[in-house]
């Protein structure tokens, strides 16, 4: 009888011995979770996007004691031209968890849906693209980069013998490196899909890995094309330069001195510990509007400008047309032809300034799809309607 549970024991370990293998290949690696966000269910969306830190590895952006005040100025109602819209029908709509609007640094409108707050911290997306260059904006005023003619093969010698070898800071500010990518959101085979899904190789970041094998689709300056991954590369340059990971620098550079209220939290790739540079931030509603106010105040923290003059003056100017009229692309900022200019990312998330009227409109929410043309009209409706409001009543 003995002899009969022994063999029974050893089998049922020996099968656990086989299988364990198995069940551990399945379960996904952190880069094949976070390019499962693309494909997660509206309600997956909704509860996961103010947790992405606590779901991802992240590194915390520490907020100081200084905070810079947001005092309430002159309610605002936004006004679309149909008259049959509203503020609350619109959120509702989009899934919008908040949403806020500044106008010469006073809070004219902020809403928020159930369950959202003002401790709440959401995911930003594509709004990282903007912050990580701004972050190098502050690294070439520094001199820890030394010049937008620098060649990516200066700061990430892995590239050496790709097509990035060649290819400066301002061609990948400007996404203008000429290296194929397709930035298609709904396709699983897609570049964008797949980056982050490889085993870690040699220990460096999945995009460098994986930038690295891509072919030359046109010369270097010559075309626009969207490509997230290049902002990763951003990323990773700036933190090869400045010897901080983004998360820590953004915290030494702006966080602290400009005066956030919360900690924040940025992403971090699993195979070499650094900050996604082109997305993966996480902050409350009112920090992502103090980002816009910094912006429209010029790039200065105390009166002094911490950004250089060279990045100021093309960052938010038009560099490159764009699939849409009457906008365009500056250095990862999304410009408009009345000067108006945007950090934007998928699902919804947007910091949108307007220097012309000292106003600053940000959302943050999740959408149904990552984007589209509809869900892109809609949201310019709303801007359009917090201006209509804006250029009809007090400013104040």
């Amino acid at each position: 009888m003995r002899s009969t549970i022994c063999l029974r024991l050893l089998c049922l370990v020996s099968c656990w011995a086989v299988a364990w293998p198995l069940l551990a290949s399945e379960t996904p690696s952190v880069g094949q979770q976070r390019e499962d966000v693309l494909f997660w269910s509206q309600a997956e969306h909704t509860a996961r996007f103010p947790r992405m830190y606590e779901i991802f590895p992240a590194d915390r952006v520490d907020h100081g004691a200084h905070v810079h005040a947001l005092p309430h100025g002159a309610a605002l109602t936004p006004q679309w031209q149909d008259g049959s819209s509203t503020l609350a029908g619109y959120m509702t709509t989009h899934h919008l968890a908040g949403v806020m609007v500044l106008q010469h640094g006073r809070i004219r409108l902020q809403r928020h849906a159930p369950g959202f707050d003002d401790s709440t911290r959401w995911t930003s997306f594509s709004v990282a693209k903007s912050v990580t260059s701004t972050l190098l904006g502050i690294a070439l005023r520094r001199g820890d980069i030394h010049g937008m003619d620098d060649t990516l093969d200066t700061y990430i010698p892995q590239l050496r013998d790709s097509a990035y070898a060649k290819v400066t800071v301002e061609q990948l500010l400007t996404m203008t490196s000429g290296v194929r990518w397709n930035e298609d959101y709904a396709d699983p085979h897609s570049d964008v899909a797949q980056m982050y899904r490889a085993a870690c190789e040699n220990g460096q970041a999945h995009v460098i890995s994986y930038l690295a094998k891509l072919p030359r689709a046109y010369p270097a300056g010559t075309h626009w094309n969207y490509n997230t991954a290049e902002t990763d590369l951003l990323g990773i340059l700036v933190q090869r330069a400045t010897k901080q990971s983004l998360a820590a620098y953004l915290s030494q550079a702006i966080w602290k001195p400009y005066g956030m209220a919360s900690d924040a939290y940025w992403l971090k790739d699993e195979c070499d510990g650094s900050d996604t540079g082109g997305s993966g931030l996480s902050a409350t509603l009112a920090d992502y509007a103090r980002i816009g106010q910094f912006m429209l105040d010029g790039g200065k923290i105390g009166g002094q400008p911490v950004i250089a003059e060279a990045w100021m003056h093309g960052a938010m100017r038009k560099q490159q047309d764009v699939d849409s009229p009457g906008h365009g692309y500056g250095y990862l900022w999304w410009t408009d032809t009345d000067g108006s200019y945007a950090a934007i990312g998928i699902y919804g998330q947007m910091v949108y300034v307007d220097p012309a009227r000292q106003l600053v409109i940000v959302q943050v929410g999740a959408w149904p799809q990552a984007t589209s043309k509809e869900l892109v009209a809609a949201r310019r409706d709303f801007v359009d309607a917090v201006k209509r409001a804006v250029d009809g009543g007090p400013t104040r």
